[in-house]
């Protein structure tokens, strides 16, 4: 069990770096959107290549977070029935959850899209837009989401039986939908008092 929980660690490191990296492309996504907005207003010129070129950063960076939101555990779940089981309930939960419906999803899906991405390379497929990019990578971005997502649920199935056998401490431990807002208006009340506090001096 330790090999696995060393291969989890280094799943999770690798994960984290790119999902903390692929952040980034949202700036530059912006970035391009408010250059080509500027420079369609004021030279009344525009291209399809930089529309195109957002939608693939806010893509890459959209499928390149997947893989570390499950690792943060961010991902959406209904609180209605997980949030009432007992924190062992949940983690049995999550595991078949992760072993029977995500991890085959995320590989069929994988497997699916590597003819889907290599068939678009060989014949250099590009957009049928006037002026567009080529469209491969875009497709890349998805198959390589996904591969990562592969690795992370695997990393986490793993995770899940340790932590039920008491081989590693929750890294996520459960707060309730109703628990966050309570801690989230305590802080909120602590700042506060905090400025009113300062204001009096």
């Amino acid at each position: 069990m330790q090999s696995l929980l060393a291969l989890s660690r280094l799943i999770d490191r690798i994960t984290a770096a790119v999902g903390k990296s692929v952040m980034w492309l949202i700036l530059v996504a912006v970035l391009v959107s408010a250059g080509n907005a500027i420079v369609r207003k004021t030279f009344n010129w525009s291209s399809n290549s930089l529309l195109e070129l957002q939608w693939y950063l806010f893509g890459a960076a959209f499928m390149g977070a997947a893989a570390y939101t499950l690792q943060q555990n961010e991902h959406i779940r209904i609180d209605v029935f997980y949030g009432t089981r007992s924190r062992r309930t949940q983690h049995l939960i999550d595991l078949v959850g992760h072993s029977l419906f995500t991890l085959p999803f995320v590989v069929l899906m994988t497997w699916l899209l590597v003819p889907y991405v290599w068939q678009s390379w060989q014949i250099g497929e590009v957009s049928a837009n006037a002026g567009g990019l080529i469209i491969w990578p875009a497709k890349l971005v998805l198959l390589v989401g996904f591969a990562l997502l592969v690795f992370q649920a695997i990393s986490e199935i793993i995770k899940k039986v340790a932590i039920m056998q008491g081989l590693m401490e929750d890294p996520h431990p459960f707060v309730s939908a109703h628990e966050a807002a309570e801690l989230e208006g305590a802080q909120l009340a602590e700042t506060v008092a905090k400025l009113a506090e300062g204001e009096k001096r």
